[in-house]
């Protein structure tokens, strides 16, 4: 069962975007370290993906809905792993494991198509 309209996945989205931009200044990170270099490289793809995503929320269209949530998907296990990825798991870790698994959690419980799309099929 898909709890999200595509058109509330794009408010979601474009939240994440900035929480993930500021979550440097919101947990006092190392401004210079990876554990906010990576939400915020991730908060302006978010952002630039959004706006090229082919939904209500979008200004080009460009991306499918279905390739946006698999971006999302893979941008959650991003997040979710990069303070083992990058080291920082010692000094930071559950705000990045977090807002990963919650990217990854609405991506799969958004429905595939946006209303206004004539294709009917099923994800």
């Amino acid at each position: 069962m898909k709890l999200f309209t595509t058109k509330t996945h794009g408010i979601i989205d474009y939240i994440a975007g900035v929480l993930l931009l500021l979550l440097p200044w919101i947990w006092d990170y190392n401004p210079t370290g990876p554990e906010s270099l990576v939400p915020m490289l991730l908060g302006v793809a978010t952002i630039a993906v959004s706006l090229m995503t082919d939904y209500e929320n979008s200004v080009l269209k460009i991306i499918p809905m279905k390739t946006h949530l698999l971006i999302d998907v893979l941008s959650g296990i991003f997040l979710a792993s990069s303070p083992w990825l990058f080291g920082f798991h010692e000094s930071v870790c559950l705000p990045h494991a977090v807002f990963g698994i919650a990217e990854i959690l609405v991506a799969l419980l958004t429905k595939g198509l946006p209303a206004y799309s004539s294709d009917s099929r099923l994800i």
